[in-house]
This record gives C-alpha cells, structure tokens and sequence, in this order.
C-alpha cells in the first residue's frame, strides 16, 4: 500500500504544473515516465487519474489533447 500512496503522490505532483480550467493535467509521456519508476501498469496511473479527476494531455496517440 506504501508503494501506491507514493505513486498516487507522484502522479498529484506531476500534475500540479498543468492545469485546464479547474482539472490538474498529466501529459501521457510524464504517465508512461511515472509507470516506469514505479514499476506499475500504465491503467494503473489511469485508474488514479480517474479518481482524482486529473485529464491526460498531450497523448502520444492522439486521444487526449
């Protein structure tokens, strides 16, 4: 659980210098950068920004502008 508490603080940082209106953003490539120090799967970082309301941006595939 410790290690998830991080990377849910981790993903709340990274998302802190982006914003749109009132929504935190994390780009796609700072999500695949956060997996990978981590050691979690990408849904993983989804799932954590779906509950605290962070939207992806500038997606690699073109989902989320």
């Amino acid at each position: 659980m410790a290690g998830n508490e991080q990377l849910v603080n981790a993903v709340i940082k990274s998302s802190l210098g982006q914003k749109s209106g009132d929504k935190n953003m994390l780009s796609c490539a700072e999500a695949f950068e956060l997996a990978k120090i981590f050691d979690a799967e990408i849904i993983e970082i989804g799932r954590i920004c779906n509950e605290l309301n962070i939207r992806i941006c500038k997606c690699q595939l073109g989902c989320f502008k």
